[in-house]
């Protein structure tokens, strides 16, 4: 669709021409584009940023994440996801979690206000949560956001919702319940503030659907990602995404690992659960490259070629609930984060790792990240450009290539080439906390793209890389 804006001199110029043989000029006359709808190719070179608004700044607002989305931009994100943005339940709203969680009216009364819940225990799927400002504070950051060339995605709470949820006095039948009639939690899980959904329920699975086409149809979102959506049954998926993709072409991601999520057009993203597990094992020197080479082998196996995992060294519950990125991984964080965009897939962005983000942040009360551009950034904004530019490290659905390379030390040193379109890109890394030597099997002079030097490698010659040192080479 185009917008046809005429310049006003033209209608000026008419009311003051005279009966003559003038030449009437034509009017000047500008096309200004819609934003695209999200398509496959967008996935290729995307960066996914999830912004946790609520500590995202101090006064944890739409409107002051949208003042820094240009900045986003110059890390070379592509798409953001929204933590949730709708009310949560007044009703067991959470104060602490873990085994021993507490409600919030379990606190001292003066206490009680601080605690803000999990945004996960949902009472509205189609309002705004007041915490975060107005619906027209929303739209501004969408349209931010698109006029930045970034789409947005709605992270989305299917499996369950807050216990003030309209539908547990309309519906309770949308409910699962105990053998005692009794609406319940979900099953083996500490998640007491929430009440489970019942999916072999035919009206559930309808208003579900319909409260995710009001977002598509009234404020222009791009797609969701779906909060465990493997705890959801995949033929609700089946019969739901058919009907959003009618609305407008959209982004999926699944958080879930499971490959028939991925098939028949449904999500086109999930979680790299088991590199993200590996990765902090490596840091932590409980596993090596040859435990990354096993998880590559079990990816190909596992999902088709053109199947997108979501590569990640931090998300909102790693960092509240695992540790910081300096917990988990400590010295090795640089060449996590590095490896995070040079494996097939699209790397993710945390809200506050960009800045150096190392307390964990509160899940239940206010906190904020850090706002001081440092190490990190430069880190992201270097893979950024890189992930962006370089068609060799494409992992869409026409994803590069991924080959591993040999090297002599086959436990500490991970050597791999991506290749798309003639272009290659090299990845040679020392996945340990020692000084490493070695010999590899590629010979040649190469630009080292994160470094911004040359280097010359000669077949059976040695190599030397400090601890947690890597390449990235063309």
């Amino acid at each position: 669709m185009k917008k046809i804006i005429v310049s006003t001199f033209f209608l000026a110029f008419l009311f003051s021409c005279k009966k003559d043989n003038k030449v009437v000029e034509k009017p000047i006359i500008e096309e200004v584009k819609e934003f695209a709808q999200f398509s496959p190719e967008i996935t290729e070179n995307a960066i996914i940023y999830e912004a946790n608004i609520r500590q995202y700044s101090p006064e944890g607002t739409f409107t002051q994440f949208t003042k820094d989305i240009p900045q986003l931009k110059e890390l070379g994100v592509k798409i953001i996801w929204l933590m949730p943005i709708f009310p949560i339940s007044e009703t067991k709203r959470k104060a602490t979690g873990g085994e021993n969680s507490k409600f919030a009216s379990e606190m001292p009364e003066n206490e009680q206000k601080k605690y803000l819940g999990s945004y996960y225990a949902v009472s509205d799927f189609k309002a705004i949560n007041p915490e975060f400002g107005t619906i027209e504070d929303f739209r501004e950051l969408v349209k931010t956001a698109h006029e930045n060339g970034i789409y947005v995605i709605l992270d989305w709470v299917p499996n369950h919702t807050g216990w003030d949820h309209i539908w547990l006095k309309e519906h309770p039948e949308f409910y699962t319940k105990n053998n005692k009639g009794e609406i319940t939690h979900p099953e083996g899980t500490d998640w007491t503030d929430v009440a489970d959904l019942d999916y072999s329920n035919e009206g559930l699975q309808k208003a579900m659907t319909e409260d995710m086409k009001y977002w598509l149809k009234n404020e222009n979102i791009d797609g969701f990602r779906c909060d465990v959506a493997g705890s959801v049954p995949t033929s609700f998926w089946q019969k739901s995404i058919p009907q959003l993709r009618k609305e407008k072409s959209i982004f999926m991601l699944a958080e879930a690992w499971e490959p028939e999520l991925l098939k028949d057009n449904l999500f086109d993203m999930c979680y790299a659960w088991d590199g993200h597990h590996v990765m902090n094992k490596i840091a932590q020197g409980e596993n090596n490259v040859k435990n990354w080479d096993a998880y590559i082998e079990k990816r190909v196996n596992d999902y088709e070629s053109d199947d997108i995992l979501m590569n990640f060294v931090d998300n909102h519950d790693e960092n509240s609930w695992n540790g910081t990125l300096n917990e988990r991984l400590g010295d090795a964080s640089e060449l996590m984060i590095a490896l995070s965009y040079l494996t097939p897939g699209m790397p993710l962005i945390y809200s506050g790792d960009e800045y150096d983000l190392n307390h964990r942040l509160k899940f239940f009360e206010k906190d904020s990240i850090p706002k001081i551009k440092g190490k990190n950034w430069d880190i992201f904004t270097k893979l950024g450009k890189i992930k962006t530019e370089k068609t060799a490290l494409n992992g869409g659905k026409k994803s590069a290539s991924y080959k591993k390379i040999n090297a002599s030390l086959s436990e500490e040193i991970l050597a791999f080439e991506r290749e798309k379109n003639n272009e290659k890109i090299l990845f040679i890394g020392n996945l340990s906390n020692n000084i490493q030597e070695f010999t590899i099997d590629i010979n040649g002079a190469f630009k080292d793209l994160y470094h911004n030097n040359t280097i010359t490698i000669n077949k059976g010659g040695k190599i030397k890389l400090e601890p947690w040192q890597f390449l990235i080479l063309e």
